[in-house]
């Protein structure tokens, strides 16, 4: 319970200065850069940023799921993957350069986004490095790397800010931030990349068996490609909405909306710590040897992440008022009412984080796919009928809603599909569990 509880608060720790860090760059910013240059360089990072899915090609999940069930002969997969990602990122690289290009009459716009193509690469090596260190059990090392990029990204934002720099010049700091977060990456994975790294929870690799045969790269896309589409989902309701509010009401107004949009992110670390940091890789374990662990999961995870989330969504919606516009100045008031709009979203996304865990531990991933699908849809259909009528509040409404619709999906299927007619353990099983060190449950 105690091994269990500093690896929690160490990655809660960590996302505490990603939070703080990533507020901070979005306060600067916007008090360093005219509003219109501020919205350009949110909407191209958040456009950037939709990318990220594709760039890891569900991979840094792929690894969980297949080390979970296969131990150390999971390794055959990783050559593979990595080319694989590998050609991902350089097509979207130069995806993205040429849609620069083509932008070129705004030269400050291309430019911006020539410069945040390294970012596809620096998110793609930060969620496979992820995963590797879950693998490990290597928490503190996962909170440090989380951490370091959002704090270079301060020091270049501090710079922007004491000296009056562009918005290019920021967007080049952002560069340079993503290729040391590259190199860090890749110096962390070399053990991995070479099959000798010990994995939690199974024998060490050095007493492992032979390797088996290589994956060929076409069953590593077909194994992944659930995860892609199912992270291009999520990211599509975080940062989607800025970039149609750019399209439709212009840059001036997708920075009000990016304010309140990025602390609905940071919040939304909270369950991704929990569930894609700590528990998914132990959920793929259990979901082979341990269902009463998967029953504790769906029935204190859910309801529990529900109360967090409803008790954070208070303190967010009340405490946004009086201090966007303190931070931000005036012309933020109406990101604070905004965010109180957002808010509402947040128990939602919370215990729709908990159950969709076990579906994709249950071997229901597709479903779960399916289900974030609709979700988008649902949220397409809003966005395209709410921001036209009702601007930036509609945008708002819009996310509320898709993340209703997504929850629900979830609660139903995991209810159907992996409780079923399963008694549902007690609060003292729970309680016996937490306060013994079960090898079972590790």
């Amino acid at each position: 319970m105690i091994r269990v509880l500093i690896h929690l608060s160490m990655l809660g720790l960590s996302q505490v200065g990603v939070t703080v860090a990533a507020f901070a760059t979005q306060i600067l910013l916007a008090r360093s850069l005219p509003q219109a240059a501020f919205g350009t360089f949110t909407a191209a990072l958040a456009l950037v940023s939709l990318t990220a899915p594709l760039a890891v090609f569900g991979v840094s999940e792929l690894w969980l799921q297949r080390f979970g069930q296969e131990g150390e002969r999971a390794y055959r997969w990783v050559g593979p993957s990595l080319r694989l990602v590998v050609t991902a990122c350089a097509l979207l690289v130069v995806g993205t350069l040429a849609w620069s290009l083509a932008e070129w009459p705004d030269a400050t716009g291309a430019g911006v986004r020539a410069l945040l193509a390294s970012v596809i690469v620096a998110q793609a090596a930060l969620a496979l490095v992820a995963s590797v260190q879950q693998l490990r059990g290597a928490y503190a090392g996962l909170s440090a790397l989380q951490v370091a990029p959002h704090l270079g990204r301060v020091l270049v934002v501090l710079a922007v800010w004491a000296f009056g720099f562009s918005v290019v010049t920021a967007a080049a700091g952002y560069a340079v931030v993503a290729l040391l977060t590259v190199l860090a990456c890749v110096v962390v994975m070399r053990p991995f990349v070479r099959g000798v790294m010990s994995l939690e929870g199974h024998r060490p690799a050095a007493l492992a068996s032979p390797p088996a045969p290589v994956v060929p790269v076409t069953r590593v896309a077909r194994a992944a490609t659930p995860f892609v589409l199912g992270n291009v989902f999520y990211l599509l309701g975080i940062y989607l909405g800025v970039v149609v509010v750019a399209e439709v009401r212009g840059p001036a107004a997708a920075a009000v909306l990016s304010v309140p949009m990025s602390v609905l992110t940071a919040v939304y670390l909270v369950p991704r710590v929990v569930f894609q940091q700590y528990f998914l890789a132990k959920l793929h374990r259990w979901s082979r040897t341990d269902k009463d662990a998967i029953l504790m999961a769906y029935r204190y995870g859910g309801t529990g992440m529900v109360a967090l989330g409803a008790v954070i969504a208070v303190v967010v919606a009340l405490g946004g008022l009086p201090a966007l516009p303190l931070l931000l100045g005036e012309q933020y008031r109406e990101s604070a009412a905004v965010l109180a709009v957002l808010a509402l979203a947040i128990p939602f996304r919370f215990g729709g984080a908990a159950v969709a865990s076990l579906l994709t531990s249950g071997g229901l991933l597709r479903r779960k796919v399916a289900y974030q699908g609709v979700g988008a849809l649902v949220f397409l259909v809003a966005l395209a009928v709410a921001t036209p009528l009702w601007g930036i509040m509609g945008a708002a409404a819009a996310t509320v809603v898709a993340e209703i619709v997504l929850c629900v999906l979830f609660w139903i299927a995991v209810r159907r599909r992996v409780v079923g007619d399963a008694d549902l353990p007690p609060w003292h099983d729970l309680r016996r569990r937490l306060t013994r060190e079960s090898p079972r449950a590790s």
